[in-house]
């Protein structure tokens, strides 16, 4: 259920894409035959004498009498003269006696067979809608062209791909003896039940101390350096500070990044509060998808290089690494322009559905907004043939980051309870409470 939104919201910007004003009772595709003639020479309606647009149903007719006749042969009434039936058909009196008018036109050969169907008509009509849309270049509007500057120009302000601020943070690997003396390196699902079960063992000791005497031999077990040692051991997950450090201030750009825009600024604080909550892990996911190596699968952030085993280490398990690493392989090659990354960015931070969003409607309009936006610019920008496809599978990125979202929520819980070393930015992110 989280994740049919973004599917209704593409079957609604395809709608509007195709909205196009009707063709008129005198426009082509009206279900008559057509022929053209080389020649300038003027033609002549084989009717009522007035100006021809060429041959209509079977013969020379203007658009007047064209649509006169598909009308008079779709219609049950039976007309009638009120004269002798031998009216004369002019320009200037054709409308004053119908069966006088039909019966010339049935007279010079116009035949009611060649009339298209209701069905039939409104088929060509789309197929000549569609034929003008690929033919007339599709171009951002004013208002689409200063969506994407303003995201841009966030985005530049508050996200530096060069990555220097990364070598600020607590180093990578602390302590990476205690991951491989347990020879938990590869195994990320052994080193929950593993960490579970230290931690656990050394609450049984410190529970067993408490009721030592001071001359007890085990009283040495609170001497400095078997302290030292413990807290040292107690480290379960040799890159998490870094990881703490990195997503720290990951978040504070995403939050940095929302305050800059418009539409984010102009929601009651209730509505931002809930929409970062809900969106800042997904914004985290397409920040680093623009440094992911799809052929390496390696994540180049400038200083620092990052690995799939790097997150493990972290404490974070296999079934949502291998989930996000699908991801980053099925996103990155899509090879996105900045200007899409950042309006992906956009369509997953103004999602009306977050619990505790309170104006669902005006957050809705501002999703709309920035998809449209998204799809245009492709349709724009983008020359290849199969440029049709990207919107979806956009879209199809998005859902899958909703449904990483919970999962990566409780695993950070779980390795908060092992190893408390989880800022607080981070669990007022992923707290329920709104």
């Amino acid at each position: 259920s989280q994740c049919k939104y973004y599917c209704l919201l593409q079957l609604r910007m395809s709608k509007e894409l195709e909205e196009l004003s009707p063709l008129d009772d005198s426009g082509h595709g009206d279900g008559s035959e057509e022929e053209t003639e080389e020649d300038d020479e003027p033609k002549i309606c084989q009717v009522c004498g007035d100006k021809s647009t060429g041959y209509h149903f079977n013969a020379m007719t203007c658009e007047g009498c064209k649509g006169f006749f598909r009308r008079a042969m779709k219609r049950p009434a039976q007309l009638c003269c009120p004269f002798q039936n031998a009216c004369v058909i002019t320009k200037s009196n054709r409308r004053q006696c119908q069966s006088c008018r039909l019966q010339k036109c049935l007279s010079i050969g116009m035949k009611r067979e060649l009339i298209m169907s209701d069905e039939a008509v409104e088929k060509r009509r789309m197929q000549i809608r569609r034929k003008r849309m690929q033919e007339e270049p599709v171009t951002l509007s004013p208002q689409q062209e200063t969506v994407i500057q303003e995201l841009l120009t966030a985005h530049h302000k508050t996200f530096d791909m060069t990555c220097t601020n990364f070598i600020q943070f607590r180093p990578l690997d602390g302590d990476q003896e205690s991951m491989s003396e347990q020879g938990l390196k590869t195994n990320s699902g052994s080193v929950f039940h593993a960490a579970m079960h230290k931690t656990l063992s050394e609450d049984a000791m410190l529970q067993n101390d408490s009721f030592s005497s001071p001359s007890s031999p085990s009283s040495s077990f609170h001497s400095p350096e078997n302290k030292e040692r413990k807290q040292r051991k107690s480290v379960i997950f040799t890159t998490l500070p870094h990881f703490t450090d990195l997503t720290t201030h990951m978040i504070k750009n995403i939050i940095n990044f929302s305050k800059t825009l418009a539409m984010f600024r102009d929601l009651i604080i209730e509505d931002q509060i809930a929409l970062l909550k809900g969106a800042t892990f997904e914004i985290i996911l397409i920040h680093f998808n623009m440094f992911f190596n799809e052929e390496t699968g390696i994540w180049e952030c400038g200083p620092l290089q990052y690995c799939l085993d790097d997150a493990m280490r972290a404490g974070f398990q296999r079934h949502l690494l291998d989930h996000m690493m699908n991801f980053h392989y099925a996103l990155r090659k899509l090879h996105l322009h900045e200007e899409e990354y950042v309006l992906m960015q956009a369509i997953s931070l103004f999602s009306p559905d977050r619990p505790g969003v309170t104006h669902h409607s005006m957050i809705d309009n501002n999703q709309e907004i920035v998809a449209l936006t998204l799809k245009t610019y492709i349709e724009a920008k983008r020359s290849e043939p199969n440029k049709h496809l990207l919107y979806p599978k956009i879209m199809a990125c998005l859902t899958e980051m909703r449904s990483m979202n919970e999962e990566y929520t409780k695993q950070v819980l779980k390795i908060q309870d092992i190893q408390p070393d989880v800022s607080p930015l981070l669990l007022e992110i992923i707290s329920k409470d709104s």
